[in-house]
C-alpha cells in the first residue's frame, strides 16, 4: 500500500526556504510542499518555485503566495506542517506564529543544521551573526583580506537574495561589477556583492546551494560563507564567526535564529565598541559568556571614513542608511548617524514628510525607523521612488552610509558624502591570530609566515 505523503508548507522569505526544501524536502517522497509563503521582502509573492528546480515530484512547481494567506492555504491544501524558514524575527514573532499555524491544526516546524547543511570539499569559514546590521559583512571582508595576504584563493558564497527569475538565478557568479548588472542585482544584492568584487575575490549567491558550492570549489583554496540576516550557515563550517552588535544588547539571545549562531561560534565579534556604551558592551559579554563561554571573543571597532566633512558640518542633513538593516534589523544608530553626530550636524532631517511611493509603504510597514532614510531597492520602481522621496526632502545634505555610493544608481540634488567603515579589532585575540591556526590546522599556512609559524 502506498504511503501518504504528508503535506506542508514552508513560511519564508526566497532565501532558507529554499533551501530547506532543496536539502531535505526535494526528492523527499515522504512530504508534499504545497505551497511556500513569503515575507519581509516586498513582491516576491505571486511567482512559483520552477519544476527545473523543485525535481521530478513536482512537475509543475510550487506556488508562492503571501504569508497573510497562510490560515486559508492551511485549510485549502489540508497542511499537515508548517516548516518557519526566515531570520532575524524576535521570539515573541516565532511562537506568535506557531500558535497561529497550531490553531489551525498543522505541527510548526524549525528545522536545524543536521537536516540542512551541505558538506563542502574545501574548508569552510563561515561569518554570521545575532541580527542584521551588527557588521558581518566587513567582518567577512576582513577574513578574505588576511587569507588573501597569504596567496590562497577565497571565494565566498552569499546568503541568498533571489528576487528576480528563479531559473536564472539557480547559480550566480560575480568577479566584476559588470556581473552585477548582467544578473539585474537590486540594490540589496550590490550592497553585498559589490565590496567583494572590488577587491579582487569572486562571490556567489542563487538558489540552489549544493550546486553554488560545487562551483565555487573548482576556483577555490578556502569557501567564505557570508551569511544573511542572522540565519544560520548553509555549509558545515570548519571556523564558525559569529558577529554581536552592543546597539542592541540583549537581542543576541532573543531573536530567532541568531542565538543559534552564538551558541554555535568558535569566535565572537562584539563589534561597534568604539561607539556603544561600557554597559551594553558588557550585557553582550555576559550573553556570550552564559551560552558559549568556551568561544573565543574579538573586541572590534567600525571606525569610519567620511568623504567629505565639510558636507556635513553645521548642515541640516538627511541621512540614508541600508535597507534592510533599518527594516527588520530594527537598527537605530548606524554609521550614517554616527557620522553625523560625529562631524557636527545642526539636525538631522525627519524624511517621512517627503516619502512617496514604495518608500511610504515601507515606512507603515515599519513605523520605528525614525528619522532615517532606508536604501530600499528592490524593484526598479522602489528604486524610482528612493530617488523622489531623497530628492523631495528639505535639507542641505544628504550622508549616504550604504556600502555602494548611491550616486551611481540614482541622481541626488543636494550635496553628498558617503560614509565607508570597515573592521578594526582590539588587542589580542585578533581575525590574524585564529585564522593563521586555522590556517595551519588545514595545511594551508604559507611556508616561512612568522605568525603561522
Amino acid at each position: 500500500m502506498e504511503s501518504i505523503r504528508k503535506n506542508v508548507i514552508i513560511i519564508g522569505a526566497a532565501g532558507r526556504d529554499f533551501h530547506n526544501f532543496n536539502t531535505y524536502f526535494r526528492g523527499n517522497a515522504e512530504f508534499n510542499v504545497v505551497a511556500f509563503t513569503a515575507a519581509q521582502i516586498p513582491d516576491i509573492f505571486g511567482r512559483k518555485y520552477p519544476k527545473e528546480l523543485a525535481g521530478d515530484l513536482y512537475p509543475e512547481g510550487i506556488p508562492i503566495y503571501a504569508e497573510s494567506d497562510l490560515v486559508s492555504l492551511i485549510k485549502k491544501f489540508k497542511v499537515d506542517i508548517c516548516v518557519f524558514a526566515y531570520s532575524d524575527i524576535p521570539y515573541p514573532r516565532v511562537m506568535n506564529m506557531s500558535a497561529i499555524v497550531n490553531a489551525a491544526g498543522p505541527d510548526f516546524m524549525l528545522m536545524g543544521p543536521d537536516k540542512t547543511y551541505v558538506k563542502s570539499t574545501k574548508p569552510v569559514i563561515a561569518v554570521c551573526a545575532v541580527r542584521t546590521g551588527c557588521g558581518k559583512s566587513q567582518t567577512s571582508r576582513r577574513v578574505i583580506e588576511i587569507l588573501m595576504a597569504q596567496g590562497l584563493k577565497v571565494v565566498a558564497i552569499r546568503h541568498p537574495m533571489p528576487y528576480g527569475d528563479l531559473n536564472e538565478q539557480k547559480v550566480q557568479r560575480f568577479a566584476t561589477v559588470e556581473d552585477l548588472k548582467k544578473h539585474k542585482c537590486t540594490i540589496e544584492e550590490m550592497e553585498e556583492y559589490e565590496p567583494h568584487v572590488v577587491r579582487g575575490n569572486v562571490i556567489y549567491a542563487g538558489v540552489d546551494y549544493e550546486a553554488i558550492v560545487r562551483e565555487a570549489e573548482k576556483e577555490a583554496d578556502i569557501i567564505l560563507w557570508d551569511g544573511g540576516n542572522n540565519d544560520f550557515s548553509f555549509y558545515t563550517p570548519d571556523l564558525m564567526i559569529t558577529v554581536t552588535d552592543p546597539h542592541r544588547p540583549g537581542n543576541e539571545l532573543n531573536y530567532y535564529p541568531g542565538e543559534v549562531t552564538l551558541r554555535v561560534a568558535d569566535v565572537v565579534v562584539i563589534n561597534k565598541i568604539d561607539s556603544a556604551s561600557p554597559e551594553n558592551i558588557q550585557i553582550v559579554r555576559d550573553s556570550i559568556q552564559k551560552v558559549n563561554p568556551n568561544a573565543i571573543v574579538i573586541d572590534a571597532a567600525s571606525p569610519l571614513v567620511v568623504h567629505d566633512p565639510s558636507v556635513i558640518r553645521g548642515k541640516r542633513v538627511l541621512v540614508v542608511e541600508d535597507g534592510p538593516t533599518l527594516t527588520h534589523g530594527e537598527m537605530k544608530i548606524g554609521a550614517g548617524t554616527v557620522a553625523a553626530m560625529k562631524y557636527g550636524a545642526k539636525e538631522l532631517v525627519d524624511p517621512r514628510p517627503f516619502v512617496v511611493g514604495k518608500l511610504a509603504e515601507t515606512f507603515k510597514i515599519y513605523p520605528n525607523i525614525g528619522k532615517l532614510m532606508p536604501a530600499m531597492g528592490y524593484g526598479e520602481q522602489q528604486v524610482k521612488d528612493l530617488e523622489t522621496s531623497i530628492n523631495n526632502v528639505d535639507c542641505d545634505a544628504v550622508v549616504i552610509a550604504t556600502p555602494i555610493d548611491l550616486q551611481r544608481i540614482i541622481k541626488i540634488n543636494k550635496p553628498c558624502t558617503k560614509v565607508d567603515y570597515n573592521l578594526q579589532e582590539i588587542g589580542s585575540p585578533n581575525l590574524d591570530d585564529v585564522i593563521c591556526e586555522f590556517l595551519v590546522k588545514h595545511n594551508l599556512a604559507k611556508k616561512g609566515c612568522s605568525c603561522c609559524s
